[in-house]
Parts: structure tokens; C-alpha cells; sequence
């Protein structure tokens, strides 16, 4: 007997997956990789989450969501959370390719983490429910931590698991699952802080300016994660950096025919133009970088190029003013 777990790298997927292993029921992990998880740079999952499964024994899949992930996160059925966050729609996006893969290896029932009234958008009765009957798992997806409290699943049913031995976790209190993570002796686990950033208030600012005006992918999302981001117009945005490393990674992510900019003879950042690039927004885009530069000087020399190899030019120019800014920054 085979289940298919989705493990988030947090404490209630650990447990769920414990839970099953407990039933002499073998594991298959599954951790989907997006764009806007709280992983490494890569996308892997917290290496704790690895660690915790090679313990246990469980084979840890990994498996990459873009595409499909964006065109969902463009108009997502059920709707957005307080922020960018399609809480509903992203999990019924990860149950279907979890019943894909248990399919694919011959696995009777998938297995989540949830917890029944923990999150007021996606853990509700009718959500879960929802989330059940449209990513096809209608029947065949089991909560551990809250089984108790809804109904009966085809894995119960049959007798593949024993109902008895699941819990009745509800609400928002952590204390349960520390109690049982204790039992487990489970300690190498991340706090429940979350970690999408797709809750985050002002990365779902970024995220919507750019939604309203442009495409959407993988690069335009690491983007999104570094600097500060101004609205130029309609068709053109700027970033600039904050610090080295920022810097550095603007350098990385820069595109063909984006315009870098950086300041000459001052300490200051780096900045990427994308867009309609014009003479206009080049003398803008430069007057917010030297802004930024270190100094009391009345005007700064920036350079600007197009990438990857075009003509530097330089403009010297006053910087903008913060009311300016406001107007600007997303």
C-alpha cells in the first residue's frame, strides 16, 4: 500500500506523513517547487525538510510548477486571499498533479497536512471540499491531522487506514501538533511564519503592477524579489538596488534589450530598465538612480546601456525629488 504526501516543509505535512507511516503504509513525498515559496534560490526545499524525510525513510520528490502555476495565479477561480494569494486554486492546482504521480506509481490516496479551521481562505469545510472534488481526488484525499472531524474517506472506508489512529486537530493552536512533533521526536522543524510570498503585502504590490501591465515569468518573478521597483509608464518599469548583493543579482537577471544603469565616480546602485525604453524614461530612470547615490552632490554622473552590448552613455542629472518618488514607486 502506497500514499502520495504533499510535504510543504513545515511541521503539519511532517506529521501527517508520520501519522501514515505509523499505519505500515509507504510514503512517497511530494514537494512542489514555485516561484514564490520560501525555499533557496533554487527552489529546493529547507534542507530540514530533507533531512526529516531521509529519518523517517520517505522518498522525496520534487516537482516544478511554472506555466500551469502562472496562468492559474493570472485569474484564479476562487479568488485571491488578503493579498496575491490563490490559496484555493494553488491547491487544487498541487492535488492534481499529486494524483498524477499516484497514478503514475500505482499509490492508492493522497495525504495533506492540513488542518481543519487553520487558515480562514483555504481550510474551511467547503475549500477543503472543494479542493477534494475538482483536483479529482474526490474520495482519495486523506487530512491526517483532522480525519476525524470530516468525513469518512474511501482510505478509511476500505480499511487501508485505520480511522481510529487518526487525529482531530482543529483551529489555529499549535499546541497539538508541538505535543505530537515531541512524541515523534521531531525537532528539526521551520516556525509556522508561512513563507509564501504571495501573502506578503508589498511583494503583492509589485506582483499586481505587474500583472496590469505585462507577461509574467520566471525571471520577471526573481526580479520581483530584490531592489526597489518604480512605475515609469505604462510599458516600462525600473528596479534598483539596495545594497551589493542586489546589485549583483539585477546584473544577473538583466534580459536583452533591458538598460542597466550605474553611477560614475559615486557609491550608489545599480538599476534595470525593462520596457519602452525612450529617451525620457533613460532621463527619469537616471535621475531616481542618483537619488540613491551616497553624497550631497547637486548632480551625478549615471552611465546607461542597453544589454547585452551597447553604446555607454552618460547623462548628468539632478536627482529626483521624493515627491517624485511617491508618485512612482510601486
Amino acid at each position: 500500500m502506497k500514499a502520495v504526501a504533499l510535504l510543504s516543509g513545515g511541521l503539519d505535512s511532517t506529521l501527517a506523513i508520520r501519522v501514515i507511516l505509523d499505519q505500515d503504509i509507504e510514503v512517497i513525498a511530494v514537494h512542489f517547487l514555485t516561484p514564490f515559496g520560501s525555499t533557496n534560490r533554487k527552489g529546493s526545499p529547507k534542507p530540514s525538510a530533507r533531512r526529516v524525510m531521509d529519518g523517517m525513510g520517505v522518498e522525496l520528490k520534487e516537482i516544478r510548477l511554472t506555466t500551469d502555476y502562472f496562468e492559474m495565479l493570472k485569474n484564479p477561480k476562487h479568488g485571491y486571499g488578503k493579498n496575491m494569494n490563490p490559496c484555493i486554486d494553488c491547491h487544487i492546482l498541487m492535488c492534481r498533479e499529486a494524483k498524477k504521480l499516484m497514478d503514475e506509481i500505482g499509490a492508492k490516496f493522497v495525504i495533506t497536512g492540513e488542518v481543519l479551521g487553520q487558515r480562514p481562505m483555504s481550510q474551511h469545510r467547503t475549500a477543503l471540499r472543494t479542493v477534494e472534488k475538482e483536483s479529482g481526488l474526490e474520495g482519495l484525499l486523506l487530512r491526517p491531522l483532522s480525519a476525524k472531524l470530516l468525513p469518512r474517506t474511501i482510505p478509511e472506508e476500505e480499511g487501508w487506514v485505520d480511522r481510529e489512529k487518526l487525529l482531530a486537530f482543529s483551529g489555529r493552536n499549535r499546541k497539538p501538533q508541538i505535543a505530537l512533533a515531541e512524541l515523534y521526536g521531531i525537532e528539526d522543524y521551520p516556525s509556522p511564519a508561512g513563507g509564501c510570498l504571495l501573502t506578503a503585502v508589498e511583494f503583492s504590490r509589485k506582483l499586481k503592477d505587474i500583472l496590469d501591465h505585462s507577461d509574467i515569468n520566471v525571471n520577471v518573478v526573481e526580479l520581483l524579489k530584490v531592489g526597489r521597483h518604480f512605475r515609469l509608464s505604462p510599458q516600462s518599469k525600473l528596479v534598483v538596488g539596495r545594497n551589493k548583493e542586489e546589485n549583483d543579482r539585477i546584473q544577473e537577471l538583466a534580459q536583452t534589450g533591458d538598460v542597466l544603469f550605474d553611477p560614475v565616480k559615486a557609491m550608489g546602485p545599480t538599476a534595470l530598465a525593462r520596457g519602452k525604453i525612450g529617451e525620457e524614461i533613460i532621463y527619469l530612470a537616471s535621475r531616481i538612480v542618483a537619488r540613491y547615490c551616497d553624497g550631497d552632490d547637486t548632480k551625478y554622473n549615471i552611465s546607461h546601456y542597453k544589454t547585452p552590448n551597447g553604446e555607454i552613455n552618460h547623462l548628468s542629472i539632478e536627482p529626483a525629488s521624493e515627491e517624485e518618488l511617491d508618485d512612482l514607486r510601486r
